[in-house]
């Protein structure tokens, strides 16, 4: 199922987590989520109100908490043990992008930061809320249209901020966003923790993709803004077709110059086995590419320096996924620019079996799997599979 957003108000994990309960997420399964992670004094409901004359859903989270700080390891130990397991990768994702954004601000390590605005119980309800809601919805795909941002000046701990808050601005990294004004955009409307979940859910920014509609829902926000409804509105359909691949040599590309996020992290304690599986469960938590290089680590030892290629807004679950299996205590991250050739993608069928071929403008190549599989079920060498492939690719008009 996909999930579309309309943040023409601006969104903010409550107002998100609304939405979903809108749609149909039930919240007896969000709340024991939350309840999974072993966090105490909170009371999770929803209910609608009114905004600017349109009925919406409110999540509201009561807590008997008075730490308003909290180190981002320990959110992070809530999250992770937050069941179903898919709800806690997310969440996990959600808060270590905070964790970052706020290390990268205030110069220190994200395994050290103390996460103040953010660091409360209503943190852990939001990120686990929303991550179970998208299960629950069974939601693989998630979109947006641009974010709406706000202006001005917002109180902080630290004082007196411009809108968007710093944390913010960090993590819109990769995102699409437009300005808000009047008085409708004064202010704070998107928070850090909306941008973290968008950005760990791997959002996908632009027009309402191709889908058969199946609801809609409304998430409100805390505020009711005179003339222009403070809410999030939310589609969810079945997709009618794959719009806008993740890697852009699955489909026809003119190539050029883009923007990749590269993670990576050093270990020198990790088997050979999981060392062989990491790559995999690098691409399928939605890595372009990865890749494991051996060096020499500090005091001598060998060591292995694990690489992920992600585009932008899909490095959180990626880094999460890598620090969860590595046991690594930390991970760089940084922009790299990548000039793409112009490609496109066909398939041919070899003795009654479909193989992907991508074709380049130097040269044309048979999918691995797909031969493999071919191989397999014919008795053939995958050589041989994947020479017909090509003559037959050579036999089509075109």
């Amino acid at each position: 199922m996909i999930v579309w957003l309309n943040p023409f108000s601006g969104i903010s994990g409550d107002m998100l987590l609304g939405a979903l309960l809108d749609l149909g997420a039930p919240l007896d399964a969000v709340r024991a989520a939350v309840a999974s992670t072993g966090i105490t004094g909170w009371e999770l409901t929803a209910a609608p109100v009114q905004r600017a004359g349109l009925t919406a859903c409110q999540a509201r989270v009561q807590v008997d908490d008075d730490v308003p700080a909290r180190r981002a390891a320990d959110l992070l130990t809530l999250a992770r043990a937050a069941a179903p397991a898919a709800a806690g990768e997310l969440a996990t994702a959600a808060i270590t992008a905070l964790a970052e954004a706020e290390g990268r601000i205030h110069g220190v390590p994200a395994a050290d930061v103390h996460l103040h605005e953010l660091g409360g119980v209503d943190t852990i309800v939001d990120t686990v809320g929303v991550a179970a809601a998208l299960h629950a919805l069974r939601v693989t795909a998630v979109w947006s249209a641009p974010l709406a941002l706000g202006s001005g000046v917002i109180e902080m701990r630290h004082g007196q901020f411009p809108a968007p808050a710093p944390a913010t601005v960090a993590l819109l990294e990769g995102a699409q966003v437009t300005g808000i004004g009047g008085a409708a955009g004064a202010g704070e409307t998107v928070t850090p923790t909306g941008a973290a979940l968008l950005r760990a859910a791997g959002c996908r920014y632009g027009p309402m993709p191709a889908m058969r509609v199946a609801g809609s829902g409304y998430g409100a926000g805390g505020r009711d803004v005179p003339g222009r409804p403070n809410v999030l509105p939310a589609l969810l359909g079945e997709p009618l077709d794959d719009p806008a691949p993740a890697d852009p040599a699955a489909d026809g590309s003119a190539g050029g110059t883009e923007t990749l996020i590269m993670v990576e992290t050093t270990v020198d304690d990790v088997t050979g086995e999981l060392l062989g599986d990491l790559p995999g469960l690098l691409l399928g938590a939605g890595a372009l590419d990865a890749w494991i290089t051996a060096v020499t680590g500090k005091k001598g030892r060998p060591a292995h320096v694990v690489t992920a290629l992600c585009q932008p807004g899909r490095d959180g679950p990626v880094q999460a996924r890598l620090l969860a299996e590595t046991g690594s205590l930390g991970a760089r991250r940084h922009p790299v620019q990548r000039q793409a050739l112009p490609r496109r993608e066909t398939a041919v069928t070899v003795h009654g079996h479909r193989i992907r071929v991508k074709i380049g403008p130097h040269r044309a190549k048979a999918e691995h799997d797909d031969v493999a599989a071919a191989a397999l079920a014919t008795g053939l060498p995958r050589d041989v599979v994947a020479a017909q492939a090509l003559s037959q690719l050579e036999l089509e008009p075109g």
